[in-house]
């Protein structure tokens, strides 16, 4: 079935409502509504009766906003308080935009909260508003490091992103060949991943996405060098927030309490708009002039293909499983 983007967010922000979001019920649902928008279903509408079920649990307090506990130069230290993860980081993204557009850069790093579903929508966030981010977070221990077989580490999700007027370039990459959400996506859809994704019980590679989940041996972006990446992410998140690590995650009885970090540029304090623009424009021509492998398959930079999925499902309707929208309805 598809669902228009007012209905989708409509409907969600009327569950919110009633789950004790009050004020922030439209713009909590809006984040949601936006990821299953751009195409991410499994971080948008598939991921929302999990959201809604954690509130009912206690794991999320849905009445709950960050404060600021500190200020260190450029870098503020905020609380999330348990409260929801997207409401939280959108939030101090907000805050960390208005840090760069006073003092060129602001650092906002946020404690103790929860998952903040789709990592790229905080990208977007700050590309929207004429800002240069990277952000990331720390997860519960739930991928293996480079030759290890148990979890000790996260596919902690990394984001960089870039404005640009002819189209804003936003990179949201999980340190995992491919996120849970994305193998769960692909295991309700009957299919198997297009490269191997993981390992099975029995230590073999493999494209299917319920195996991988069951033996909890993904497979990491890069290899040793996502391992790697993965460590140092984890090491900056608990660092700069003095919050949870993900070894200190994983002994609780759900992912939560999570470390994050927001840090913003303003590229117009830095070079003005005009080089900005002939600076981006340059770099990704060049990029986009290689010598294809497939003549009719173009390249894309990260952030065109959501451009295109975005402006379809604006037109045409947001397509969604007939069984997820059931269950939403049903909470």
């Amino acid at each position: 079935m598809k669902i228009s983007f007012k209905e989708l967010t409509d409907s969600l922000a009327e569950i919110l409502v009633q789950e004790g979001l009050g004020e922030n019920s439209g713009r909590t649902a809006a984040i949601f509504a936006k990821s299953s928008l751009d195409g991410y279903h499994s971080h948008g509408v598939n991921r929302f009766a999990e959201f809604v079920k954690n509130i009912r649990k206690g794991v999320i307090h849905p009445d709950k906003q960050p404060i600021k506990t500190d200020t260190l130069g450029p870098i503020e230290r905020w609380n999330g308080q348990k409260g929801p993860g997207p409401l939280n980081a959108s939030i101090c993204m907000d805050r960390a935009i208005s840090l760069a557009k006073e003092h060129t850069l602001g650092c906002v790093a946020l404690s103790n909260s929860n998952h903040w579903m789709r990592g790229g929508s905080y990208g977007w966030q700050a590309a929207e508003a004429g800002c240069m981010a990277i952000c990331f977070t720390n997860t519960m221990p739930n991928m293996p490091p480079w030759g290890g077989k148990s979890p000790t580490t996260g596919n902690n999700p990394l984001i960089i992103a870039i404005p640009r007027a002819a189209g804003n370039v936003v990179l949201d990459m999980s340190l995992s060949q491919f996120s849970y959400g994305k193998m769960y996506q692909t295991r309700l859809a009957g299919k198997e991943l297009p490269f191997a994704g993981g390992y099975d019980e029995e230590g073999n590679l493999t494209k299917d996405p319920g195996a991988i989940i069951e033996s909890r041996r993904i497979l990491q972006t890069g290899y040793w060098k996502g391992s790697g990446l993965s460590l140092m992410i984890d090491m900056l998140a608990t660092l700069l927030t003095a919050g949870k690590s993900t070894s200190e995650i994983g002994l609780l009885n759900a992912e939560s309490e999570l470390s994050q970090v927001f840090l913003c540029i303003d590229p117009l304090r830095l070079n003005g708009k005009e080089q900005h623009e002939a600076w981006c424009d340059q770099i990704i021509t060049h990029f986009q002039s290689a010598d294809r492998v497939d003549p009719d398959q173009g390249i894309q930079y990260p952030g065109e293909a959501t451009h295109q999925r975005r402006k379809r499902h604006l037109e045409d309707g947001i397509p969604i499983n007939d069984e997820i929208w059931s269950g939403i309805l049903a909470l």
